[in-house]
């Protein structure tokens, strides 16, 4: 899939783990590890918005589009 998710890199960014993260934004540690391997069909943009929030970056941050 062209579309790459890089949260596990914005939560070294930050020193965050995934459980606190996963804490912040009010969803499951299994939700939270579809989305950052890339498994999930879609995101919500509130979900998004809050990723930003707890992570203090933009949605390219966080989503990355590479063409094949």
């Amino acid at each position: 899939m062209p579309i790459i998710v890089n949260i596990d890199v914005m939560l070294a960014k930050r020193k965050m783990q995934s459980k606190e993260l996963a804490e912040i934004l009010g969803i499951t540690q299994a939700n939270l590890s579809i989305l950052k391997t890339g498994k999930a069909k879609g995101i919500r943009f509130e979900t998004l918005e809050a990723i930003c929030k707890a992570l203090d970056c933009q949605p390219g941050d966080i989503i990355e589009y590479i063409s094949r």
